[in-house]
């Protein structure tokens, strides 16, 4: 089973930059602030979206932590922002809803919360990128409403806005007319939520660079790497590669800044290798490891893999995340098509041979996984990393599968009723109930799960993989099984099956038959 190269995004991101802590905020305050948000839903999305030019939508859940988290940050910045003239509109939508479905597919709501940018009354759609605290909030979206592109006329505009926080684009040229100007005008509408764009005709202005050009000419500022890059290549989508290629980092630092963090959904979803270093930057090894790495990223640039330098004490959520462990530091740690790779203990001169190792096909993939069970005689059978090919795709036997994790409140409630279902099967013996801790053992990639629980039926033929999303009632979930099971069921024989789950039905609380689809958040 091949590895994704494209890592869940989703997942990972909410996993590694949003806390876990609660922001109280007084309920005076809310009172006060609770009109600045406008509520929307499938009746009057459309409507409001068509009447303003610029509108920020949040779609959250209600049971979501981190948007409770942003619920006052978010509160606070609307009643600001709607005093500007024009006023700015932020909104939000219960996603959570089933009436609202169809806006979540829409704009593809995947996590919670999504914040997403709407201009010119729907037609461009673009995710928000800024700060989650009041203040940030404000001040960001204050430049995604004015022009896509500011003009510099003196070295303290230049000063001022160019600075080591970030990539900045400036376009020098002669005139602000002209074919290189609108393109390079068109493309900072479309890149502005995640770039800061200005202009200028007279680039002696400039920290970086040769002064005395005239241009047209676009000049890269960045915090990293050779600082900045010039391009003279004004087609719209040669400007737009030129920033994402010349705006990421050879090697991504992942520590403390916040302004490192945004490059992380970058990092994660482009489709490559991935090689991440994790460390304490504490360790006075830590100049000689990245050296190592950049020149590792030199050296094997061609084998399309992405490089991340991770400080444990920042990044811990991705090194759990990825169940690694403390007494294994300094880890490096490939995660490819072909499995993952880990070099513990390593010293920065091991890293290069090794990862040319990696590249040479010399090295023998990680699992991750449990312990196989001596004994696993429970109704519900655990399945580990290491038995998953022999219990489950090799069994030739029907099989319900759970991914679950220990501290998800909705996989408690299912345990019950999981148990029940594989009671009424356990002499069935072409049907396995099982379940897997999706956080001590590694998920095959044939399976997607972006929350828990999450079960997948997979059929003794061999047949697609089917993931379950209905009613988490024992008599439904017994239908599916039945339903799907190779070989079918008689009719006669699916009919006692279901008349002996009556009993058990009726012992299933209101409480557990919660709505389908409902997964806490990793």
């Amino acid at each position: 089973m091949e590895a994704p190269l494209v890592l869940p995004f989703a997942t990972i991101v909410v996993i590694l930059l949003l806390s876990s802590g609660t922001i109280a905020a007084k309920e005076e305050a809310t009172a006060l602030l609770e009109e600045a948000v406008l509520t929307l839903d499938a009746g009057n999305f459309s409507e409001v979206v068509a009447n303003h030019e610029f509108v920020v939508v949040e779609f959250y859940a209600p049971w979501c932590g981190h948007c409770k988290e942003l619920a006052p940050e978010y509160e606070k910045a609307a009643s600001v922002l709607r005093k500007r003239a024009p006023p700015v509109v932020l909104a939000k939508v219960d996603a959570y809803d089933e009436n609202n479905k169809e806006l979540k597919d829409k704009y593809k709501v995947n996590a919670y919360p999504a914040i997403k940018i709407i201009r010119n009354g729907g037609s461009d759609v673009s995710t928000y990128g800024g700060p989650r605290d009041a203040d940030g909030i404000v001040e960001y979206l204050k430049k995604q409403v004015g022009p896509p592109s500011l003009e510099l006329r003196s070295a303290g505009d230049a000063d001022r806005s160019i600075d080591d926080k970030g990539v900045v684009l400036v376009g020098v040229f002669p005139e602000f007319a002209g074919m290189e100007y609108e393109n390079f005008m068109a493309v900072a509408g479309n890149m502005r939520t995640d770039y800061d764009f200005f202009h200028t005709s007279d680039a002696s202005i400039l920290p970086r660079g040769d002064k005395a050009v005239k241009g047209p000419l676009l000049r890269l500022f960045k915090p990293f790497d050779e600082l900045f890059i010039d391009s003279q290549d004004f087609d719209k989508d040669a400007i737009k590669k030129f920033i994402e290629v010349s705006g990421f980092p050879t090697v991504l630092l992942f520590d403390a800044d916040p302004t490192n963090h945004k490059y992380l959904e970058r990092y994660y979803t482009t489709p490559s290798a991935k090689a991440m270093l994790f460390l304490h930057f504490s360790d006075d090894r830590v100049e000689s490891f990245k050296r190592e790495m950049h020149e590792a990223a030199r050296q094997l640039s061609g084998n399309n893999i992405s490089f991340l330098i991770g400080d444990v004490s920042a990044a811990d959520r991705a090194f759990q995340f990825f169940g690694l462990k403390e007494s294994d530091l300094p880890l490096l740690l490939v995660i490819a098509s072909t499995g993952k790779y880990l070099n513990p203990t390593m010293e920065p001169d091991q890293l290069i041979p090794w990862m040319k190792q990696y590249i040479y096909g010399n090295l023998t993939p990680y699992v991750k996984s449990e312990p196989i069970l001596k004994v696993n005689d429970q109704p519900v059978k655990v399945v580990v990393a290491d038995n998953i090919d022999d219990v489950v795709f090799n069994s030739g036997k029907n099989v319900l599968l759970e991914f679950y994790a220990p501290w998800c409140g909705h996989c408690r409630k299912l345990a019950p009723i999981l148990e029940e279902v594989a009671v009424l099967f356990q002499d069935d013996e072409d049907v396995v109930i099982a379940k897997m801790d999706g956080t001590a053992n590694d998920i095959p990639s044939d399976f997607e799960v972006e929350g828990y629980p999450s079960l997948y039926f997979i059929p003794s033929n061999g047949g697609d993989l089917l993931s379950y999303e209905g009613d988490r009632t024992a008599q439904e979930i017994i239908n599916f099984v039945n339903k799907n099971r190779e070989p079918k069921l008689g009719a006669s024989a699916a009919v006692e099956e279901v008349t002996q789950t009556s009993a058990v039905e009726e012992e299933v609380t209101s409480s557990s038959s919660s709505s389908a689809s409902v997964k806490d958040e990793l």
